[in-house]
Formats: C-alpha cells, structure tokens, sequence
C-alpha cells in the first residue's frame, strides 16, 4: 500500500474526530508483493479488517475514504433504525449508521475501539464497528465463494470469504452496496416521484401569500416578557430572533442600557437592554434569554429581554391605543398600544418601534456602532458587503424536539401560540390528532410532532409551543419542545438530506450545516408535515 493511500484512510475527521492508525500489509503476516518476486499488483486486493459482535469481516478497500472515531450525531426522524443520525465531516454531512443493529446484534456503547468507516457508495456514508483490526493484502486465489458458509449474517450481504487473512483463519466480506440496497431500497424512487424540495416550498409560498389577503385586519406581533412581564413588536419590524452572545464588545462610558456590541454575520449590532429602559433591575442573560433584531429603515438595533413566547395574531379591534394619561409618562412613552386577549384577561404592551428608535440610550448605541464602522474602514467595507447578501440567506424559525434542532421557513409559519392548559379530545379522531382548541373562534386541530417524528412522549410544560400552519388551505397547529428562535441561513450552508427513507426524503429533504457554532438544523418541508389522507381527516375535524 502507497503511504498515500494511507494518508487518506487515517485522515481526521475533525479536531474532535482523530485519525486510527491503521496498520500497513508490511506489519501483517500477508504475502507482500514487494517483497515476493511470483506476485504482482494485479494479483493483490486489500481488504481492511474489522470487528462486529462476534463476527469478523473485512471491505474492499477501494471505496473506503478514512476510517475516524465515532463523532456526535444528530438524530433524524423517520429515518430507518439503523441510522445512528448525521455527523459533521469537515463541512459535509456525513449520514452514520449502526452495523451492530443493521445485523440485530445486541447494542453497546461505543468506547475508545470503535470506529467508523467512511464508505463512499455513491455518497459517504459512515458505519460504526467495534474495531479496525488491521489493513491486508490478499492474493485474489485466497478469496473464496460464501454459498456453503453458514453464519449468523446473511450471505447475500457478503462478497467473499478470506482465509488466514490478518491472522484470523476466516474473514467474511462485506458487500456495503448489497446492504445499503437492502436496507435503503425506496430511497431512490421516492425523491424521483416527489421531485425535491422545489414542490413543497412552491405550495407554501402560495398559501402564505392566500392567507394575507385573506387576513388584512389583522396584525401580526411577536411577544416577549421581562420582568414577568409580556410586550410585543409588531412582526414587519422584527428582523430575526438570534440567542444571547457568548461574548460582547462592551463600550466605554456607554449608559447602562446600552449592553455592548455584536457582530452578526459581519455586522455590528448594537444591544440595549430592555430591563434597563424600562427601568426595572438588570439581570444575568441565561439559555432563555434571547436578542430581538429590530430592523427601522437602514438601521438596526438587537433588544435584550428575557424570553420570547410567541407570535400572535391579533384582530385589530382588540387593539386599543395606550391611554393619553399614561402615554405622556417618559416610563411608558415607548408603549404605543396595549391588545386585550382573552376577553380581557391578557394585556400586551406594544412597543412602538419609532418612539424607541428615538430613546436616547438606542441613539447613543447607533452612534457607537457608527463611530466604530469610522475608526475601521475595513470593517466597513465588509459590512457594506454584507448588505448585499441578503438573497443568499433564508430565514426560518427554529425549533426544539428532544435534543435536535429543525427549522421552518419563516414564511410558512402563521403564528406561535402557547400550549394550553387542556386540549380537547374529539372523540373517534385520528391517532395522530393529540386533540383540538379554539383559536379565536376556530377550531385548530393539533398534533404532537413528537408522535409524528416517532419520539417518547413528553410532559406538558411552560416552554412548549403550537406552531401554526396553513397546509393547502388548512390550518394546523404542531405541538414542540420549545421555539428557539428565528434565524437567517446562508444558502452556501444548506445542502441536501441524505435521502434515508420516503418520508423522511419529503419531510427533512435540507439540511443546515453551520459548523462554526458546530449546529446542524434539519430544515422541514411544511407541505409534507401531513399527508393528503390525513389532511382530509383533518379537514373533517375543522369544518
């Protein structure tokens, strides 16, 4: 073997992701062509020899591309139980499946043995084995036929049999393209039948666009809370959610209100906390707090508050305008409306995104931001950039189920709602309809998309959510873990989905790699959250 081809099977896969060293034929008790005058290259296949269970097996070295320890794995709904999830190869998504569990052996946790090995069948796919023992050549006289073996594999899945091949008297080996067959088999004809992602974002942009028309009395808010206390901006100023930084740029002899400086995605933003406008005690930001991106004309500026709760839609006739007493308060001069939800019960203070643009403390932060973009004529040549790039980007709001993140076109969603306290059941409804409730004088059918993607059921609780969304002129509300936040995506980072099962090629067809905050979000199809028979169970239940 060439120390080239060596190179390439123990490259890393990742700083957290080092190479095994795999033995040459040199160091195995192998025939060596180099060192036996009666063999030649052609007669000599290499093989590398690895470990599952208790059974022994060997590849074809040609389609293997590095062999790397285990990396973390997102989980993939829908997908076939043999796929532990996607990993992150340098850039690339790298699909990893289980091979003790493909073969039904007992599961094990993976230790400081187990590899996997990149396997390029078309596409890389990794499969994780208890141990690499070593790198053969083999005389092709030596490989032997499987048809009287008897074993606890299946012989269709293998390709051969080697005997005394890396001092075990008998090695079986693997063909990955019969398995791969075997176990993906619809992969391919279902992407062809459905024709990509193209078709389902087509039929969300047309329902979205049906359904503002159809709802102009309508605003449409996200709301937050600090202190306990629940605002809201209306949606058009709202730029993007983005999580709490872990590192600011403070400025000196700033206000106290004025936090510091971000950068987001080569641009500076200035933050302003909103506890301390609104003049209340400051607090530490923790995992729930999150930056509003307020976007008036050119200018933006990211508000700090304590948590974001939902996006609501609003009849304008709840809407009332803040009263004239308290609206010459300089402490409320920023609250322009309040909305009455819930028969009243629910006030939200507005926030009037011109009256906060005017705030001294906002001004202060846009002149810092800048007096900065002055003082580096190289950053503002790279922001300059940035305001161009707006086309390649996509924005979607992401959230939680379980431990994965997974994301929906911002477009799609019509608003976020919380869960309430009970839903009602109706009675002989279909098993995937966790049950219904009244969405401002309509019924909402909803469903736990944990059932839908095949997860463990989980306890109610305060950060779970009802996404609602219109799928061909029916409104349906999905229950998740939390909403994270809205982000915006650069297309050069989304690629396709390894195409893993029917449903999953419809429903998860993109993929969101950003490896520089090493998060991977698996981008949702709305069109496919429900089938045409479902959504005519469904239809049934809303009329």
């Amino acid at each position: 073997m060439s120390n080239e081809t060596l190179d390439t099977v123990a490259t890393a896969a990742e700083a957290s992701a080092p190479p095994v060293a795999v033995p040459t034929p040199e160091s195995s008790p192998e025939s060596n062509p180099a060192t036996d005058p009666d063999l030649n290259d052609s007669d000599i296949r290499q093989f590398v020899i690895f470990l599952c269970g208790e059974e022994i097996f060997a590849v074809d070295m040609t389609p293997v591309q590095e062999i790397i320890r285990v990396p973390d794995v997102v989980r993939v709904p829908l997908a076939p139980p043999t796929l532990e999830g996607l990993a992150n190869l340098r850039g690339k998504v790298l699909p990893i499946i289980s091979l003790r569990r493909l073969f039904g052996f007992p599961e094990r946790d993976a230790d400081d043995s187990t590899r996997a090995l990149v396997i390029d069948l078309g596409q890389p796919l990794g499969f994780v084995v208890d141990r690499v023992a070593s790198v053969v050549g083999v005389e092709t006289a030596r490989i032997q036929d499987v048809g009287a073996l008897t074993t606890t594999v299946r012989t269709d899945l293998l390709a051969g049999l080697l005997k005394d091949a890396g001092g075990y008297p008998m090695v079986m080996v693997m063909d990955f393209e019969a398995l791969i067959a075997n176990e993906f088999a619809a992969i391919a004809a279902a992407a062809k039948q459905h024709g990509g992602p193209g078709v389902a974002a087509g039929l969300d942009a047309n329902d979205a666009t049906g359904d503002e028309d159809e709802n102009s009395d309508e605003l449409q808010l996200v709301s937050f809370e600090v202190a306990e206390q629940e605002y809201a901006v209306p949606i058009e100023n709202v730029q993007e959610i983005v999580q709490f930084p872990e590192t600011l740029v403070r400025v000196p002899r700033a206000e106290a209100h004025v936090l510091g400086v971000m950068t987001l995605r080569n641009r500076l933003l200035p933050l302003v906390s909103l506890r301390c406008l609104f003049g209340l005690p400051a607090r530490d930001a923790d995992e729930h707090s999150r930056i509003l991106v307020i976007r008036l004309g050119e200018v933006s500026v990211g508000l700090a508050m304590d948590c974001v709760n939902e996006v609501l839609r609003v009849a304008r006739s709840a809407v009332d305008p803040m009263p004239r007493l308290m609206a010459a308060s300089a402490d409320v001069a920023e609250i322009g409306e309040i909305c009455r939800l819930d028969d009243g019960k629910r006030l939200v203070s507005i926030v009037s995104t011109d009256h906060l643009f005017r705030h001294e403390s906002v001004q202060e932060a846009l002149e810092t931001v800048e007096q900065m973009r002055e003082d580096d004529s190289t950053l503002d040549e790279d922001l300059d950039t940035g305001d161009n790039d707006n086309d390649d980007e996509e924005q979607v709001v992401v959230f939680r189920l379980d431990k994965e993140e997974y994301g929906v076109p911002i477009a799609s969603v019509q608003e976020i709602v919380r869960v309430p306290e009970q839903l009602t059941h109706v009675p002989k409804a279909p098993s995937f309809v966790e049950g219904v409730i009244n969405l401002r004088g309509a019924v909402l059918p909803v469903i736990d998309q944990r059932r839908r993607f095949g997860l463990a059921k989980a306890e109610r609780n305060d950060r779970q959510r009802i996404m609602v969304f219109l799928l061909n002129g029916l409104r349906t509300g999905f229950i998740v873990d939390s909403v994270a936040e809205v982000l915006k995506i650069p297309k050069s980072a989304i690629e396709p989905s390894p195409q893993l099962s029917p449903e999953q090629a419809r429903l998860l067809a993109r993929v969101a790699n950003l490896e520089k905050s090493n998060r991977m979000i698996q981008l949702i199809e709305p069109a496919w959250l429900i089938g045409d028979d479902q959504r005519d169970q469904l239809a049934a239940i809303g009329g």
